[in-house]
């Protein structure tokens, strides 16, 4: 039979997704074309409204399949699912399969015996007590960039945030086994991994531990012979110890990049928001991490109208973003996520006055990473070729991949040379408003 995978949301869906094809394939399962596969799985995000409104919609997209084709199901995962559950069963009769993110690891089974019963539906919504291991599941051949889920959930309940609801109570995975898979997937040519979590700066921490924590993980994964790359997301910056501030000046593996959600710079919306953590601790984090690591690249999410934020509050974020120089971010307008706090406090903010918000500091981050893209132009820098891929408008091939500070790089592709999975030495010529263009150094 013959599948098609729709991703929602997160890197760690990516993951989830990407382990799943994996997983299928080892039963016989190939994956097809969405016009030409005999069953469909969404694994979706609920962390924001759009995309959980895009797997209702696609959901009826998908249905119209059904008429001529009967035998076609579907199946539904991830944190849409969780919150959702049984009601995608009774409100698309294709539905045959819901799947929350600790059922994931029982999906292949689920759907291997949905393709042999056309008359059957599953229900896979209970939390694990611990971390789920997972079957290995490895190609025979990694790609150079692989990603590693290093625990399950969340323990803050930050008053916007759904997640702690989609995907449970902190679960910290047991270190072997990340070594293990660490190792396996650099043995068979990965050259970069991520290490994946809702708040990774707390892993240990849970009663779930084996007494390892994030900053002696870190050191033990950047052991591996062959590994050239270690990254991790997402942190918490309450969270950060002082050991793992300290790996970014201490392990060369260790990727100057680092993406510290800060969601707000006013000390009252923080508070309103659960974060334990007030502006001045953020900035003397954002000051050790350029003390342990100078040309540390940062980034960060933030919320804008949260409920109650008023003109000050908002001038107070611009002014964090300023003072932290932040390489990027992640910006988008609050929105009530069912069953959370934050639906409950007042004022609202009106949507104009986010939108108008947003825009202000959309144009202030712009500024900023125009800035500090221009400053690479003259250096030099390591990249990791991800892919080879057509030049808008001009049509030249090029290639492109990251430095350690996670900025894309684009390299002309001068040679039929295959570089996809390579490190390059390159100088950087030019910087775009997004993206920067350097040329192979000899």
């Amino acid at each position: 039979m013959f599948y098609h995978i729709v991703t929602f949301g997160c890197q760690m869906n990516v993951c989830d997704s990407w382990w799943l094809e994996r997983a299928l394939k080892n039963r016989g399962f190939t994956p097809a074309a969405e016009e030409e596969a005999d069953f469909f799985i969404l694994n979706t995000c609920s962390v924001r409204e759009k995309p959980e409104q895009k797997v209702y919609s696609l959901l009826g997209r998908l249905q119209e399949y059904t008429r001529e084709r009967p035998h076609v199901f579907a199946a539904v995962g991830g944190c849409v699912a969780q919150q959702v559950g049984g009601e995608f069963l009774k409100r698309f009769p294709f539905v045959r399969l819901v799947f929350g993110t600790d059922g994931l690891v029982m999906a292949p089974d689920a759907l291997h015996r949905l393709a042999s019963n056309p008359g059957l539906k599953l229900s896979l919504l209970d939390f694990s007590e611990m971390y789920p291991e997972r079957e290995q599941a490895l190609p025979e051949h990694m790609p150079a960039q692989a990603f590693v889920n290093i625990m399950q959930g969340c323990d803050n309940f930050c008053a916007y945030c759904i997640v702690p609801y989609t995907r449970g109570r902190q679960k910290s995975r047991a270190s072997g086994a990340i070594l293990r898979e660490c190792r396996e997937m650099v043995e068979k040519g990965a050259r970069e991994i991520t290490l994946l979590g809702q708040n990774v700066n707390s892993y240990g921490r849970d009663k779930y531990g084996d007494g390892t924590d994030f900053a002696a993980l870190l050191h033990m994964i950047a052991e591996i012979p062959g590994l050239r790359r270690l990254r991790f997301t997402t942190s918490h910056p309450k969270d950060i110890a002082p050991e793992v501030i300290r790996a970014f000046g201490e392990l060369p593996a260790l990727c100057p990049h680092l993406h510290l959600p800060v969601q707000s710079g006013s000390d009252r919306v923080l508070k309103a928001m659960g974060r334990k953590y007030d502006r001045d601790s953020y900035l003397r984090t954002v000051d050790s991490l350029r003390r342990a690591c100078p040309d540390i690249s940062l980034t960060t999410d933030i919320i804008v109208g949260f409920p109650g934020e008023t003109g000050e509050d908002f001038l107070q974020t611009m002014d964090l973003v300023r003072r932290a120089g932040f390489e990027s971010s992640f910006s988008f307008k609050y929105c009530d996520r069912p069953g959370v706090r934050a639906c409950r406090m007042q004022p609202k903010v009106e949507e104009e006055v986010k939108s108008e918000r947003l825009a202000r500091l959309q144009m202030l981050q712009e500024k900023l990473s125009r800035q500090a893209l221009k400053a690479r132009v003259g250096g030099r820098a390591t990249v990791l070729v991800e892919s080879r891929n057509e030049r808008p408008r001009t049509g030249e091939m090029q290639w492109r991949g990251r430095d350690g500070g996670n900025r894309v790089v684009n390299i002309p592709a001068e040679s039929a040379r295959d570089l996809t999975g390579k490190e390059v030495e390159v100088k950087i010529t030019q910087a775009k408003k997004h993206s920067l263009i350097g040329e192979v150094l000899p």
